[in-house]
């Protein structure tokens, strides 16, 4: 059975102006109980991620920052959220979903959290409605707790993983891969492992056929036995910041992709979510919705 992390506090209220990035959380929730995807079964409710995790790869300042209300005005303009307990809370319960995802992964294959993917999240500041790197913890644990050896970070959200890279620069165990628009945010790109960049524009048989003939390679050099996929949706033409031009049938194509490769080398993947920016709710949530279902479809 697919095992789905989610929370009532991904629905988090925000003030007028920041309530947009928010809303889709709760949508998919509901179109996959709607449709019958899902039932309340495949959904559990991750507890807050103990801080030893965190500081696994947050700086101790950083983390306290953000805990007591006290990160600087300049970073809290950059993350892009007005900071609240509430907020605070919400990170701290979807990072440890993630970790949660990593043991459902080892049990069933695979496992998806309804949120993550918040990979702007540096070691010591947050940016881009990030502000723990859900991702970067994660693999963390794995890697602290002896469960895995190798692990490779498969980024297909249309802006780079830069605060991912950075966190994993020095450690050969964890490899970052990511494959993004080469005109996006952010403008001056940190190095991952290996960076993809797609020129502005780039539409599904580009997008596809790079994925294609980079993925599988990837997997054979680096023979990792785990792997995180953040699964933005934000390369669709309709969104309103990513600058790509890969349509819906696309991306659910995309996600058939890394899943099948998973499956053939009987690596467990533990997925997270990422950007979607569309004006349209529709498409954003219909993009996230593909990725549960083929998933469903795939492993169960």
């Amino acid at each position: 059975m697919l095992q789905i992390a989610f929370s009532p506090v991904y629905r988090l209220r925000l003030p007028e102006g920041h309530r947009f990035p928010m809303l889709k959380y709760e949508l998919i929730h509901e179109q996959l109980l709607y449709e019958g995807t899902c039932t309340d079964a495949n959904f559990f409710g991750p507890a807050p991620v103990d801080d030893h995790w965190v500081l696994g790869v947050h700086t101790p300042e950083y983390v306290q920052a953000l805990k007591t209300l006290t990160v600087d005005p300049k970073m809290v303009r950059r993350i892009g959220f007005p900071l609240t307990p509430e907020l605070i809370q919400r990170e701290w319960i979807i990072t440890q979903g993630t970790i949660d995802c990593t043991q459902k992964a080892r049990q069933d294959g695979v496992a998806m959290n309804v949120a993550g993917g918040t990979h702007h999240a540096y070691p010591d500041r947050g940016e881009g409605f990030c502000m723990l790197n859900d991702v970067g913890v994660a693999a963390h644990y794995l890697l602290a707790t002896g469960q895995s050896k190798k692990i490779l970070v498969i980024d297909l959200d249309v802006h780079q993983g830069n605060g991912t890279a950075v966190m994993f620069q020095r450690e050969p165990r964890v490899f970052t891969f990511s494959m993004h628009g080469k005109d996006n945010y952010p403008l001056k790109k940190e190095r991952s492992d290996l960076d993809v960049e797609l020129p502005t524009g780039t539409g599904d048989d580009v997008y596809l056929n790079t994925l294609y003939d980079t993925l599988p390679g990837l997997i054979q050099r680096e023979q990792p036995d785990f792997l995180f996929y953040v699964s933005g949706v934000d390369i669709l033409a309709s969104d309103r910041l990513g600058k790509l031009g890969v349509s819906r049938e696309g991306c659910k194509q995309r996600d058939t992709f890394v899943f099948e490769q998973a499956i053939k080398q009987s690596l467990p993947i533990a997925v997270s979510m990422g950007g979607g920016y569309s004006p349209r709710l529709t498409d954003i949530v219909e993009a996230h919705c593909n990725t549960f279902r083929v998933a469903n479809e795939l492993f169960f």
